[in-house]
């Protein structure tokens, strides 16, 4: 069963957001690391990337599937968890804790566009 954690931001293509102050955590959900199953491998970004809300970041490719990364909004890449270079399948043992990539937000509202967990726990029952 996918764990739906409160208090993070949503996006339709199943990556979160976990806001501290101007900079924001970004990484897939548990409900995409159930989907996805052995993750073998995560590509990211450079570090100082400009990314708009849509772009694509890097993406996560497991025994099953490739998937894409969509930033759900806008920012520059100011970390990378390099932890995920040498072994990816920590995403596996909790997606939440293991962040793919933490960007200094440059639009806070984009926030708004985004679901919370109760909304994004609805859309993955669908």
């Amino acid at each position: 069963m996918a764990k739906f954690m409160e208090g993070l931001y949503y996006s339709e293509s199943h990556e979160y957001v976990r806001v501290e102050g101007d900079q924001a955590y970004i990484g897939i959900t548990d409900f995409a690391q159930n989907a996805l199953g052995n993750i073998v491998y995560v590509d990211m970004p450079d570090i100082d990337d400009e990314l708009e809300s849509g772009d694509d970041f890097g993406a996560v490719e497991s025994v099953k599937a490739a998937s894409d990364l969509t930033l759900p909004v806008s920012g520059t890449v100011i970390e990378i968890n390099e932890a995920l270079e040498d072994h990816p399948e920590l995403i596996n043992q909790d997606a939440f804790a293991n962040w793919i990539i933490k960007i200094k937000l440059s639009d806070k509202t984009e926030l708004d566009e985004l679901m919370n967990a109760k909304d994004y726990e609805a859309f993955c029952n669908k």
